[in-house]
């Protein structure tokens, strides 16, 4: 029997996970078990759960840049209706963690979470063209920082050619899913329509309806400027975040080091956005990345292990409960 072409990609994200896998144990494996694991227990049960919990403020943050593009479309007063975005975002960010989907599943099921709250579905996908592109462009912001910093260290030293070249097209990719995401967002409106349809049977999101809603979202300069802000905030805390696990693990690191080397990975992972979760990209970029800033390699992989231990010990949690949501309200539902 031929295979169908949705048989093939998943084949294709599951021999990719599978190749990451492989990395990353060979990286584990020349650097040293013992040594990797001797670092990430210097964190504690404490130190985790602290670390973890501030992913809290960061997905809340994202919550209020979504919740700020569309105001007043939730049945619910503006605590519970800021509640239903941050969820929304949680979810969202979940999903791309846990799920074999890479970043569409959790675009998904972010949108699904919002459409189940009740917010109305023009207003649901409009939002959604509207906050990526928010996020895209402070990402791009925090990237050519990264990129910056990292030119101004090797031109220092005369064999970093290869590496810059490496971020330098990371950047360049970014620039162009930005630019590509800019002007593709009528064709990106098609497909949210589309997607109403596959998500609620019946829906009644047209594309007209959600091209007009981004219309009027766009026209609304102040809280999209505020939502881009947002943006910036997050991707710099996100890249405090490791600072905070860095310390927990003993290892003392400036500040500026660490969000130089968090936004150069971030420009990694985005420019590999195919593969799911960056499986072994990432610890590889670490690796590099890392001792030219002082973090040696050992720790550079006990970092990008403790923020995949986060990923799933906050994701799948959350998933959970959003299944569980789901189920209730599939009950709750009359028969059709």
């Amino acid at each position: 029997m031929a295979m169908e072409k949705s048989d093939w990609v998943r084949l294709g994200a599951v021999l990719v996970t599978l190749a990451g896998l492989v990395a990353t144990v060979a990286l584990l494996a020349a650097f040293g078990f013992a040594d990797v694991l001797a670092v990430l227990r210097r964190v504690g049960l404490l130190g985790f759960v602290l670390y973890t919990g501030y992913t809290l403020l960061i997905l809340a943050l994202l919550g209020l840049a979504w919740c700020l593009l569309a105001p007043g479309q939730t049945p619910a007063p503006p605590a519970r209706r800021l509640w239903v975005f941050v969820w929304a975002r949680t979810t969202r960010e979940a999903a791309t963690d846990v799920l074999p989907f890479s970043q569409f599943g959790g675009i998904v099921i972010g949108a699904r979470t919002l459409i189940t709250a009740g917010v109305p579905q023009p207003m649901v996908y409009a939002s959604l063209v509207a906050d990526q592109t928010a996020e895209l462009a402070a990402q791009l912001v925090y990237t050519f920082y990264a990129v910056a910093a990292l030119a101004l260290l090797l031109s220092r030293q005369p064999s970093g050619g290869d590496l810059l070249g490496l971020a330098a097209a990371g950047l360049g990719v970014s620039i162009a899913i930005i630019v590509a995401f800019t002007f593709a967002q009528r064709p990106l409106l098609v497909f949210a329509a589309r997607m109403a349809g596959v998500l609620l049977p019946g829906s009644t999101a047209g594309l007209t309806s959600v091209r007009d809603t981004l219309d009027a979202i766009y026209r609304r300069r102040g809280p999209l400027v505020a939502s881009f802000l947002l943006h910036i905030v997050t991707w710099v805390g996100g890249g405090a975040g490791a600072w905070i696990g860095l310390h927990f693990m003993g290892i003392d690191l400036p500040l500026q080091s660490v969000l130089v080397i968090e936004g150069l990975i971030f420009t990694l992972r985005s420019a590999a956005f195919l593969v799911p979760g960056a499986i072994g990209l990432q610890e590889g970029a670490y690796v590099l990345i890392g001792p030219l800033f002082g973090l040696p390699p050992e720790a550079a992989l006990a970092l990008s292990l403790l923020k995949r231990a986060r990923d799933l010990g906050f994701g799948i949690p959350v998933m959970l409960a959003w299944q569980f949501g789901e189920g209730r309200g599939l009950l709750r539902k009359p028969a059709q």
